[in-house]
């Protein structure tokens, strides 16, 4: 996209853009300070990753909803020279980029390397969609001879499906230094989710995917099959005032806290997956669940991103992060950054908030594409 687009996207958002500034650390604000701790402590168990594929708002948002990412940062990548910011990078050789910090027990490099050629253009060498020029080129970078391997095997594998109709044009290349960009980037589609969508619907991104993918490739990252009618809904509250128990209304409505030790899934061992009591949207895995010594059900990591909202929350005169779901605007706890290593977090959670499907039950309930995440 031209320069001139991408700034009328950051003004709508209300930014102010510091162009003399150099690349600088991911944003930070108040409510993601837990996440941004725990980034600090990562690494054993950790592995990392780095694409290119045009707007590195567009592809950061879509590694920010996969299940087992850690983290990712937009960035700059394979240019010439130190420091490069979002008004020199294209003249200094760059190309937007985004780095991924996964962890490999939870999803593989092949997976995400699906992910990168269901939301990119692997034919178009001189740009990507709206976004014209080299800066934004489809590159798969690699850091180790196994992703090289894995990369080699999936443009084998896609050009031979003849999968976009057309030649791949996508550079491969050992990944080279990554330059964090500007904070106003990270996470701009989540931050600023109106002007992110007025850019998304004019890039042509959508329309090329359902042409590739079907027109459910488009369908919103936190619906399961199940849900794509819109079952994820909260109902009224003179309904909720009847099908809920008095802890059950008070904790999601009122934003209240369950006893420790005494509430229904503290000590919930069995294999299966958490959905929010008043919705039904997935939320967390029993593979994510670990003994916090709380007496409140805690998890490492989000079973589906796209769910999870977070807020600040200064009710007890300190500063946390409430943890609340996206569709039915539910409060489940709070998040803190002292959990195990390799995502450092502990969503520690309200029972009352929650409703376990047991691996079983997940299918015959909805929730059958969420069983491989369990094996």
């Amino acid at each position: 996209m031209s320069l001139s687009f991408r700034l009328a996207a950051m003004a709508a958002a209300g930014l102010a853009i510091p162009f003399a500034s150099s690349a600088l650390s991911p944003d930070s604000p108040e409510w993601q300070a837990p996440l941004v701790a725990a980034a600090a402590r990562q690494g054993a168990g950790t592995d990392r990753a780095l694409f290119a594929a045009g707007c590195f708002w567009s592809l950061q948002s879509a590694f920010d909803g996969a299940y087992g990412v850690i983290s990712t940062e937009s960035g700059y990548a394979a240019g010439m020279g130190k420091s490069p910011n979002y008004r020199n990078y294209a003249e200094m050789g760059y190309v937007e980029s985004v780095f991924v910090t996964f962890d490999p027990s939870r999803v593989s490099y092949a997976e995400l390397l699906d992910l990168w050629f269901h939301h990119s253009d692997p034919t178009d060498s001189g740009g990507a969609f709206v976004d014209r020029g080299p800066q934004y080129r489809p590159i798969l970078f690699w850091y180790d001879a196994a992703q090289k391997s894995a990369i080699d095997e999936a443009l084998a594998r896609y050009a031979k499906a003849k999968t976009f109709g057309a030649p791949l044009a996508v550079a491969v290349m050992k990944a080279p230094d990554f330059w964090p960009a500007e904070n106003y980037h990270q996470h701009f589609a989540s931050k600023n989710p109106e002007s992110y969508a007025d850019y998304r619907s004019h890039s042509g991104r959508d329309e090329f995917f359902a042409r590739i993918w079907g027109k459910e490739s488009a369908a919103d990252p936190g619906l399961p099959p199940s849900a794509k009618g819109g079952n994820w809904i909260r109902p009224t509250d003179a309904q909720l005032r009847k099908s809920l128990t008095r802890e059950q209304y008070l904790v999601t409505r009122g934003d209240g806290t369950e006893p420790a030790f005494d509430n229904a899934y503290w000590d919930n061992h069995a294999a299966g997956i958490y959905v929010d009591i008043v919705s039904g949207e997935p939320l967390f895995s029993s593979k994510d669940k670990f003994d916090s010594g709380t007496g409140w059900p805690s998890f490492t990591r989000a079973l589906v991103p796209a769910n999870i909202e977070l807020q600040t929350d200064s009710s007890l005169g300190t500063t946390r992060t409430e943890v609340r779901s996206r569709f039915a605007d539910s409060h489940l706890g709070h998040l803190f950054d002292d959990g195990p290593l390799p995502t450092g977090l502990r969503y520690c959670m309200d029972s009352a908030a929650l409703r376990f499907v047991p691996k079983d039950r997940m299918a015959a309930e909805g929730y059958g594409a969420f069983l491989r995440y369990l094996d």
